[in-house]
């Protein structure tokens, strides 16, 4: 499997990730893809083939490694990573999607039009809700194939050796896994990292929601403030002076006593 191509697409997420989203990549391409690709896959290699019991009856063997390996470990690894990393391309198209449209509408209202985004690539309106859903989707398959793993195996230590008593096998018949110690090393390994990644989900999560609070308690804030400083100077537009007032007085009173003068006089 070639594995450079989805780290290729997914290096392009780092562009829109917070901290946490950037240590989460880390973990996922240095801890576990290439464990898994350097050693992971060499220490499984054909499980059937290593897989062996005390008996040579005809399939004997077949049934007992299906029944106690219905699924290999190497490839639940496999289809976990490929999961796991889907969920970042959703950030990545959401983006394109973003750049198309501002392309399109420079190319219908001219270069000096007003922009559509700020940035195209600000976790604001949609993508903010996408970024979100991509980290509960991203945490919930790890959690969910950690469900998997442990229910199928009932534990993740591999055991030395299994008790085998299914048809066609004559009696119970002592099977053997080949070197159990490493392959449980691996599973722990791989259990531990994966949980990590679930935690820096919830970390990551917990950052944007909280910080997306502060910033809508602050914008209502500046609202209120706003709305008070606007009724206030309308009410001074309404309302003129004392001293305007008591200077209209004095012109007014000076107007009357002038016109008294000319009718006098006249």
């Amino acid at each position: 499997m070639n594995w450079a191509f989805l780290q290729g697409i997914l290096s392009g997420v780092n562009k829109y990730s917070t901290g946490f989203g950037r240590i989460w990549l880390s973990v996922l391409f240095l801890f576990r893809v290439m464990v898994y690709v350097v050693a992971a896959e060499r220490v499984w290699g054909d499980d059937q083939k290593d897989f062996e019991c005390n008996v040579k009856q005809p399939g004997c063997e077949n049934v007992c490694f299906d029944f106690y390996f219905p699924v290999s470990h190497i490839r639940l690894w496999a289809l976990q990573l490929i999961f796991v990393s889907t969920p970042s391309l959703l950030v990545v198209m959401h983006v394109a999607y973003r750049e198309d449209r501002e392309k399109k509408n420079k190319r219908k209202h001219g270069e000096t039009c007003h922009t559509l985004y700020s940035d195209t690539g600000k976790k604001i309106g949609g993508l903010w809700w996408t970024y979100v859903i991509s980290l509960i989707c991203k945490a919930g398959i790890d959690s969910g194939f950690l469900y998997i793993l442990y229910s199928i195996y009932d534990n993740f230590e591999l055991p030395r050796l299994v008790k085998c008593q299914l048809d066609p096998c004559p009696n119970t018949v002592d099977c053997f896994i080949a070197r159990p110690t490493e392959k449980t090393i691996f599973t722990i390994f791989m259990v531990v990292t994966a949980a990590l990644c679930v935690l820096i989900n919830i970390c990551e999560f917990t950052y944007l929601v909280s910080k997306r609070i502060v910033a809508s308690c602050c914008n209502s804030g500046r609202r209120r403030r706003s709305s008070h400083s606007t009724k206030a100077s309308a009410t001074l537009c309404e309302k003129p002076s004392n001293a305007a007032l008591s200077s209209e007085n004095k012109s007014f009173s000076g107007n009357q006593g002038s016109n008294v003068v000319i009718h006098l006089n006249s």
